[in-house]
């Protein structure tokens, strides 16, 4: 008798034993996602080493997840990086390179994050800038919220705008930056964090995927003054404006985005003074999107919804504040591709990873059948896949090689891979993908690179790996697809 009951409690120890680990390796029911989509952020925050860059909320939001050092864009333009992360296929899948092309204008039948989620009982949420078209896919969001256009808010640059259109000069965009002493719901982020705090008091109690646009840092660097006041502007270094040796003719561009602003030089490099006004105005729209990440994350915590929700924070491409003598984004180098991602695992998951770093090759496009699988959900077929292994142990052993793209308009495409120390880049003939030019640079120790190695003799061997890698996935018996719409003139 003795005997069978200590047979019993052996028993009932390990039943009770695996339905512990079982519990302790599964989530609370199945997870609410908000994702932070930030415009033209680099890797310029304080988690990531930055030694300017004042960001304590998104600082804090690392330590509860894991941060990814080597992230990567699939284009460094906001509507096909967009479409590639909510569509979960490559630019070269869908054909689209240009922000002009409106998703659903060309893919009908492609199956998107907010409609996967939706047809899955998740109320779907759409704040600020999430698509680069802020129509395009709207009948898949629960509730959606219209891009709103950028707003100045000194009175001489509003007079300004004022005068250049009873000029006529539409073309011209206002100033390149503004710090009015203003509250930050005055622009438009602000704003887009006061959507999503009440927006979370009326959906709580369901299901939700909320995407919370941010725009800055995009152009005009316009943030409220007193995240300006944080930085001294004669303490930023002006970068180096040398351009790499040896470049492909087309590598760089002429940085027309920020030509287009009122008082910006039509040609040459900017003087230094321009150059640190731009570079502080960078910094301090970083620090404004920080504060609207801190506000929202405060109104999850104590509407108790951060137990169960997983948050992502993520960008679309990198950017150039004046590196290579260049601004903006549009090309292949490894300042425009790489990004900034950082995932937290709901708080209620008992085993989640938090305050770990992970140096695996990752994605934008493996954004999508990750929140699948952390949702438990069936989704479509991707050109990502989950990185839900990495999540559970930061170490994991992952992908060789991070592949992006860059159309020079319908007849020239750079296409480029990393292996997180090398970047490999050939520029082809879109129609019969003859290389016109290829491009190596070192990248072991520093996001810039000064020297195209391509064609010397002591890199051979590397060249050769990264030129297997790079037609992994851009074979050259595969013609580009091509379906942009031409833009209407």
């Amino acid at each position: 008798m003795r005997n069978n009951i200590i047979i019993i409690l052996v028993i009932f120890s390990f039943l009770y034993g695996s339905a512990q680990q079982l519990k302790a390796n599964s989530p609370i029911g199945q997870p609410n996602v908000l994702v932070f989509y930030v415009d033209d952020l680099r890797v310029e925050l304080g988690c990531y080493g930055s030694e300017t860059a004042i960001t304590p909320n998104i600082d804090k939001l690392a330590d509860e997840g894991v941060l990814f050092n080597k992230a990567y864009a699939q284009q460094a333009i906001c509507a096909p990086s967009r479409m590639s992360v909510m569509t979960g296929l490559r630019p070269e899948s869908l054909g689209i390179y240009s922000i002009f092309t409106p998703l659903r204008k060309v893919h009908k039948n492609v199956v998107t994050m907010p409609q996967l989620f939706k047809a899955n009982g998740y109320q779907t949420v759409s704040i600020g800038k999430v698509y680069h078209q802020s129509s395009d896919d709207k009948e898949n969001w629960t509730i959606h919220f219209e891009k709103e256009p950028n707003t100045y808010n000194k009175p001489e640059n509003i007079a300004l705008l004022d005068r250049l259109r009873n000029e006529g000069k539409n073309q011209i965009k206002g100033p390149a930056f503004e710090d009015a002493d203003v509250d930050d719901e005055a622009y438009k982020d602000g704003r887009a964090a006061k959507y999503a705090i009440e927006t979370l008091q009326k959906i709580k109690d369901g299901k939700f995927l909320m995407f919370v646009g941010l725009s800055k840092p995009h152009l005009p660097f316009n943030a409220p003054k007193k995240y300006w006041d944080l930085y001294d502007k004669n303490n930023f270094k002006i970068p180096s404006r040398e351009k790499p040796k040896d470049v492909y003719r087309l590598a760089l561009t002429n940085w027309g985005e920020l030509r287009g602003y009122h008082a910006i030089p039509q040609e040459g490099d900017l003087d230094d003074d321009l150059t640190r006004d731009l570079i502080h105005g960078y910094h301090a729209s970083i620090s404004y999107i920080d504060a609207q990440v801190g506000k929202v994350m405060k109104t999850l915590e104590e509407l108790d919804l951060r137990k169960n929700t997983v948050v992502v924070f993520m960008s679309d491409h990198g950017y150039k504040i004046g590196e290579y003598g260049a601004w903006c984004k549009h090309s292949n180098v490894e300042i425009d591709v790489r990004v900034p991602l950082i995932i937290s695992r709901e708080t209620g998951y008992i085993d989640r990873i938090a305050g770990e770093a992970s140096d695996a090759l990752v994605e934008n496009v493996d954004i999508f059948p990750t929140l699948v699988e952390l949702c438990g959900l069936e989704g479509p077929k991707s050109d990502g896949k989950s990185i839900l292994p990495v999540l559970n142990n930061p170490n994991e052993k992952w992908d060789e090689v991070a592949t992006s793209i860059y159309a020079r308009g319908k007849n020239i495409m750079g296409c480029t891979a990393t292996d997180g120390e090398w970047r490999y880049t050939e520029w082809r003939n879109s129609v019969t993908n003859e290389i016109l030019q290829a491009e190596l640079y070192e990248h072991k120790n520093s996001l810039l690179s000064f020297v195209n190695l391509s064609g010397n003799s002591k890199y051979n061997e590397v060249e050769e790996r990264m030129k297997k890698l790079l037609e992994l996935q851009f074979p050259r018996d595969k013609p580009f697809l091509q379906n942009d719409i031409p833009r209407k003139r």
